[in-house]
């Protein structure tokens, strides 16, 4: 099967009111049996976030997210814009976002499985530049890690050509994930090289050794659809 036309999307839907929040926590489990047979999806997460940027053990219980991989745009297109799962979505979420992706480049795994694949499609042009960072963390390091993490997230907040910076995750506490979306690779390259405490957190990682599975990935955002923060 060819992987050239593969894409990925992430949405985040958020809720208001006590009603839909309760609604979108239980289609963590429903959503399944919609997902499980869906054309051209190859691999796909719900889940949650949290109530702060980066890694962070506490959910906000008002934003959920979908992470979709596809073998092509127009059946990407078709699912977001026709499929009966997500028009029960839309009625319920007060605002929707979806980030088209194409990948640039991904190490490591995710439930065992490497579900990007490069591109062979990209721009040329000077595109925003998207990272997914995800980890299953050791359940001994589990308390090491967490006292670790605002030491090492507290300089990318003011890092130069960061837009936007979302946790994510399958499961609280040992399932985590990182979204973020940059001016361009540039900026995403200067932070790499000048940062102490990114350098620090590489260390960090190397020594304790707290992940029984990781995955670095870059992409392309080539399009956008939908708001958020009504903007």
């Amino acid at each position: 099967m060819s992987q050239q036309n593969q894409i990925t999307t992430l949405t985040f839907f958020r809720y208001n009111g006590l009603s839909t929040k309760f609604w979108a926590f239980g289609m963590m489990q429903y959503a399944h049996k919609d997902l499980n047979d869906v054309r051209g999806l190859e691999f796909y997460k719900l889940m949650g976030t949290g109530n702060k940027s980066g890694f962070n053990p506490f959910p906000d219980w008002s934003t959920y997210c979908l992470l979709q991989v596809w073998k092509s745009e127009s059946e990407a297109k078709d699912f977001l814009a026709k499929s009966e799962l997500m028009e029960r979505y839309n009625n319920k979420a007060s605002e929707k976002i979806t980030y088209f992706l194409k990948n640039i480049a991904a190490h490591g795994q995710w439930s065992q499985k490497e579900p990007f694949v490069k591109s062979t499609s990209l721009s040329t042009e000077d595109l925003p530049i998207a990272v997914i960072t995800r980890a299953t963390i050791k359940t001994k390091h589990l308390i090491k890690f967490w006292n670790y993490v605002p030491t090492a997230e507290k300089p990318i907040e003011n890092a130069a050509g960061l837009k936007f910076k979302k946790g994510i995750g399958e499961m609280p506490i040992k399932q985590m994930a990182t979204f973020s979306i940059w001016d361009n690779a540039e900026a995403i390259k200067k932070y790499a090289y000048e940062s102490k405490a990114h350098k620090k957190a590489i260390e960090m990682t190397r020594t304790y050794n707290w992940y029984s599975e990781e995955l670095f990935s870059r992409f392309q955002l080539y399009h956008t659809e939908g708001t958020w923060e009504n903007s």
